[in-house]
Parts: structure tokens; C-alpha cells; sequence
């Protein structure tokens, strides 16, 4: 996201609270907006996750194993004998049933670690990134918000609202929980500017998806 341009000088710094991006040109008033016009800027996805870690854990075990096999084979071309582990693994392969709890052990083990490969492989992770709108001139543009990056300006949001004392908000991908202590007026008056300001605040983000938002409040008179 873009911050507002501070005033000049050394020690000036940009205000993250208010940081905002032009993505969209807003409607004229009154204008009809076709259904393409309407859904321009909202076609951005979550980012990919590079799963550094998977790959490297999966790379290392069949480097070990390769490297492993590969010596013991060596040796045996040279005419040494085969390691003791490689011919005590053949001889229980050779020796236990299908049936037997070891292998229906491994089986187990060696399925559930390819599942969670493919679900690696067809998922895009990253889920604590909030994917934004693209602007309508430059649809391969692609930015993303962190969700305590986008909890922190909505907290700062519902602290503005009179009468709030206290806020802690929690943003999720399809829901934004947010809990407030009245310390004065009205709370259901209170509720209501709290829901407006942070349905504001939450489209200044300019969120691909926009959470719904919850909000609940609580009399602080202590």
C-alpha cells in the first residue's frame, strides 16, 4: 500500500493508519454500472507460498536415501559386501506379510504424507495475506494486505469513535470479529457508528473479498 505523502523535511515520516491506494475510479452518483464495471478490480487472488520448507525437508530425505543406496551399491560393484541395513531391509521385505501392522504402518505413514504434498501442491497458503483489489488500468497488478496490518488501522478506526474505551478486532478471510467497551453513551447508538466507521475503514482497504463484519459491544462503567 501506498502511505500519504508526509510534509517534506528529514524527520517527516508517512502516517500508516491512513495509508490508502488508488485502485478504482469511484461512480458518478446515479451511474448504471454494468456487471463487468462492477466486478473490475476484484479478480485478485491470494499469493502462493513458495513452501521453501516442504520442498527442502522432501529434497533432504530423498538425497539421504539416494546417497545412501547409491554407496552401498558401489561397494558391492567394488566387491564388498552390502550393508547390513540394506540386507535387513530386504530380508523383512521379503519376509512380512501384507497384513502386518509395520506395514500397514508405513502404508499409512507414505499416504498421509503424499496427501498433505498434494494439498501443497493445489493450495496457495499464505493465508495470514489478504489479497487486494487490481487497479482497473493495470489488471496484473497485485498487492496484499497482512491481517494484523489490517487489524491494526481498524482498531485505530474503532478507537475514534466516541465513546469506545477499549477494541480488539480480529480479521479472518471471510469474517471481521470486532469487540468494544462503552465507556459512555448509548451502546446500541455506539454499535452503530462503530459498524459505519469500520465498513468505511474496511473499504479504504480495498480488499479483493471484504470480510463481513461483526461487531459486538459490551458497558464499561468501572
Amino acid at each position: 500500500m501506498t502511505p500519504d505523502p508526509g510534509p517534506s523535511g528529514r524527520d517527516s515520516t508517512p502516517s500508516a493508519s491512513r495509508a490508502t491506494v488508488p485502485l478504482a475510479k469511484e461512480p458518478e452518483p446515479g451511474a448504471d454500472l454494468t456487471s463487468g464495471e462492477r466486478d473490475a478490480g476484484h479478480r485478485s487472488h491470494r499469493p502462493w507460498s513458495a513452501r521453501r520448507i516442504p520442498a527442502a525437508l522432501v529434497a533432504s530425505v530423498i538425497l539421504v536415501a539416494a546417497v545412501a543406496a547409491l554407496v552401498d551399491v558401489i561397494a558391492v560393484r567394488a566387491g564388498r559386501p552390502a550393508a547390513a541395513w540394506r540386507r535387513h531391509l530386504a530380508d523383512e521385505l521379503a519376509t512380512r506379510s501384507v497384513d502386518d501392522v509395520w506395514v500397514l504402518t508405513g502404508a499409512a505413514v507414505a499416504a498421509a504424507v503424499g496427501v498433505w504434498l498434494i494439498v501443497l501442491a493445489l493450495t496457495p497458503g499464505l493465508r495470514h495475506w489478504l489479497p487486494q483489489r487490481s487497479p482497473t488500468d493495470c489488471p496484473r497488478l497485485r498487492a496484499a494486505l497482512n491481517r494484523d496490518g489490517a487489524a491494526g488501522l481498524l482498531r485505530d478506526a474503532a478507537l475514534r469513535v466516541p465513546g469506545v474505551g477499549a477494541a480488539r478486532i480480529r480479521v479472518r478471510r471471510h469474517r471481521i470479529k470486532a469487540r468494544a467497551d462503552v465507556r459512555f453513551r448509548d451502546p446500541g447508538q455506539v454499535k452503530d457508528d462503530l459498524t459505519a466507521v469500520l465498513d468505511e475503514e474496511r473499504d479504504r482497504l480495498a480488499l479483493a473479498r471484504p470480510p463481513r463484519i461483526v461487531v459486538r459491544v459490551r458497558q464499561r462503567t468501572g
